[in-house]
């Protein structure tokens, strides 16, 4: 059994950081650091289960991911040069430091610098996609971008932890590839289990068992193969339902992986003071990265939202820094000095994070200009063409909008949605759409928005995006009328505050209209029709 005071830690802790208004893994990490002053330590069960969620992490990550993303040059391109410059700074700041009499660096060498610098020059994946999911941005342009990164970040852990340990995966590993033949298989199970535990038991199948298990019996790293089990069924239509169903519980496992970081060990204060060292140089490993980014011309939102996104330190810096201790390259102190900088880092971040947009509007200006034919297409200006109606968020309730306007009402239509995924799809089917981040600010500053258009509907999934949309909307005088729809009876009034000429709510609406089908069938007339 868990112990209480872990709960009790984490729960006091995630509370206080919302209080003050920080993401609440800042407070789980704050409640690892208290119990270890305490004297609690980790035990087998809390590791057990933040090892889950990190697995059932990178399962829903791949089940999001269009594996096409990690072949553009800007993602495999970009985090290979980062990683080089990244670590050839650190090595270099690093041997400052030792120069200046950092005692923890005395008896250091090239070797055990270059691998202090590599581990230190990985981004976090479990804290970038978490930030990403709270703000529903996974599907925009940099968060995609950002993820890119990460997992092509976590492929080169793969293959360093596989060269440390010296230890070559086994011949068998060659049969994984049967698993692509299989994928069809997979994808039709997934489709008679319908919704509910079967789906979610499925889910956490594939991910602990065909992913997991299965690679680490032939020495491949577990968490890598549940990513591609993730991959391999992200084509199915199903694919987002799952990963929705199973974000909860894995979003309740990774306290436990927080509370573990702040539980690895008791610090000293030179400790202490190195680590904060280290997250004082966080934004020359960031200038890195909007440097390399701006190398493969990108919009400066995508790029420098992107960077600040990874401006932070991974948790594989614990496993770098484990197998160095255990090889006796590394003094076991370091260990503890990466496990304090990766937590101060994700504080850091989380700040940093929350004034990201803001950051990007002071700075844009300040950075140079992009000729537009230069970008990529996704990134050039919109332009909506004809349409006399533009319906965001392309969704079940969005194709629906997009099917009556045009067929009961004659309307040209324009559908937009950020994931380009659907718009591939959407397209193939006949649907006019093109793909756009709403809740993107430079979205609408490139969408030229014709006189033709009468109407936009707000039937994006995110209250928050929809929000976003409406105040752009009217920032920009849009003469036409505006629809928005709403989940909850609470959502209402700040939609129709901002403007918005109607409201739809999805569930009173859908149960007024099954009402009144189903009294229309059974012949009931209304009290209304009987009154006049």
């Amino acid at each position: 059994m868990i112990e209480p005071a872990f709960l009790l830690a984490a729960f006091l802790g995630g509370l206080t950081a919302v209080m003050l208004r920080l993401p609440p893994m800042v407070g789980f990490l704050a409640g690892g650091f208290v119990l270890n002053a305490l004297g609690y330590d980790k035990t087998p069960l809390l590791e057990t289960l933040a090892h889950i969620g990190v697995t059932l992490l990178l399962f829903t990550i791949g089940l999001k991911l269009d594996v096409r993303t990690l072949l553009r040059r800007d993602v495999w391109g970009g985090a290979s040069l980062h990683m080089l410059a990244s670590t050839l700074l650190m090595v270099a700041l690093l041997s400052l430091f030792k120069w200046l009499g950092l005692g923890l660096l005395d008896d250091t060498g090239w070797h055990t610098l270059g691998l202090l610098g590599f581990a230190l020059s990985f981004s976090s994946t479990v804290f970038v996609v978490k930030v990403l999911e709270k703000r529903s941005e996974t599907q925009t342009a940099y968060g995609r971008l950002a993820i890119g990164v990460l997992i092509m970040q976590d492929i080169f852990a793969v293959i360093f932890i596989t060269a440390s340990t010296g230890e070559l995966p086994s011949p068998w590993a060659l049969g994984l590839v049967l698993l692509i033949p299989l994928a069809p298989a997979l994808r039709a199970l997934l489709d008679r289990l319908g919704h509910g535990e079967m789906q979610m038991l499925f889910g956490m199948l594939l991910a602990l068992v065909l992913g997991y298990a299965l690679f680490e019996s032939v020495g491949v790293k577990g968490d890598l193969g549940a990513l591609i089990i993730g991959l391999l069924l992200a084509p199915h239509p199903a694919a987002q339902t799952l990963a929705r169903s199973m974000f909860s519980l894995k979003e309740l496992l990774l306290v436990g992986f927080f509370l573990s970081i702040g539980l690895t060990a008791m610090p000293s204060t030179e400790m202490l003071a190195i680590a904060m060292l280290l997250v004082l140089i966080l934004p020359l490993k960031s200038v890195i990265y909007q440097l390399v980014f701006m190398r493969f011309r990108m919009r400066h939102r995508t790029s420098l939202l992107a960077t600040l996104s990874l401006t932070n330190y991974s948790e594989f810096g614990l496993i770098v820094g484990a197998i160095a201790v255990s090889s006796q390259w590394l003094p076991e102190e370091w260990l503890v000095v990466i496990s304090l900088a990766v937590a101060l880092s994700f504080g850091f971040s989380s700040i940093l994070n929350g004034f990201s947009e803001r950051l990007y509007r002071w700075l844009e200006p300040r950075l140079p200009q992009v000729a537009v034919d230069e970008l990529s297409p996704s990134d050039r200006p919109i332009e909506v063409g004809d349409a006399e109606a533009v319906v965001l968020g392309m969704g079940r309730i969005g194709r629906s909008v997009y099917r009556r306007l045009q067929k009961e009402y004659g309307l040209r239509v324009l559908g937009i949605d950020s994931n380009p995924q659907s718009v591939r799809k959407l397209g193939a089917r006949g649907f006019n759409i093109l793909e756009g981040d709403a809740v993107d600010s430079d979205f609408w500053d490139k969408l030229l928005m014709s006189h033709g258009v009468q109407m936009v509907v707000l039937a994006m999934p995110h209250h928050a995006g929809n929000l976003f949309a409406l105040k752009q909307l009217r920032s920009r005088k849009f003469p036409g009328k505006i629809t928005a729809v709403v989940e909850y009876p609470e959502e209402i009034e700040p939609i129709r505050e901002l403007g918005a000429n109607a409201v739809f709510h999805v569930y009173d609406e859908a149960g007024r209209a099954l009402a009144d089908s189903a009294a229309e069938e059974a012949g009931v007339v209304s009290r209304a029709s009987q009154l006049g």
